[in-house]
């Protein structure tokens, strides 16, 4: 795998059509969700984009990192997508280690916060999130609040 962190504006064409398509096809195909993919997030200057990529140079792997601020109090983690083709192989594992990094790198005083689809939540305590809220509904699907200090 080889995972680059991008701004907005760093992305080529072909990048940004990869990723929003993985997304589209996980968060609101894969899982029947329709719910507003874009919303302007993406957009902002601190906002970063992680690609993972396969040796055939497609993004199968992304997660965006998002300031401290804009989703929550602290910097966060969100749209953490593998596609199906490379999942069971420890590449959401190596995704999230390298969501943290980028992360810790931009904002290294930050803690940082997600809001995890409830089935996920032992995944994330492994990657040494805690929960840090009830569960609630979000786009019909049960998620909880999750830090790392």
């Amino acid at each position: 795998m080889q995972w680059n962190d991008y701004g907005f504006a760093e992305l080529s064409i072909e990048q940004l059509y990869e990723l929003i398509k993985l997304r589209i096809d996980v968060f609101v195909v894969e899982q029947n969700c329709p719910y507003p993919e874009l919303d302007s997030k993406d957009l902002l200057s601190d906002t970063r984009h992680l690609l993972g990529c396969d040796k055939q140079g497609r993004i199968v792997a992304y997660a965006r990192i998002l300031a401290p601020g804009v989703s929550y109090p602290d910097a966060s983690i969100g749209r953490v997508v593998v596609a199906e083709m490379s999942r069971g192989g420890g590449v959401a594992h190596q995704l999230m280690q390298n969501a943290i990094a980028v992360a810790r790198a931009h904002w290294p005083d930050a803690n940082i916060q997600i809001g995890a689809q409830e089935y996920l939540a032992d995944f994330y305590r492994r990657q040494g999130f805690l929960q840090v809220s009830e569960v609630y509904l979000e786009d019909g699907i049960p998620h909880m609040d999750m830090l790392l200090s």
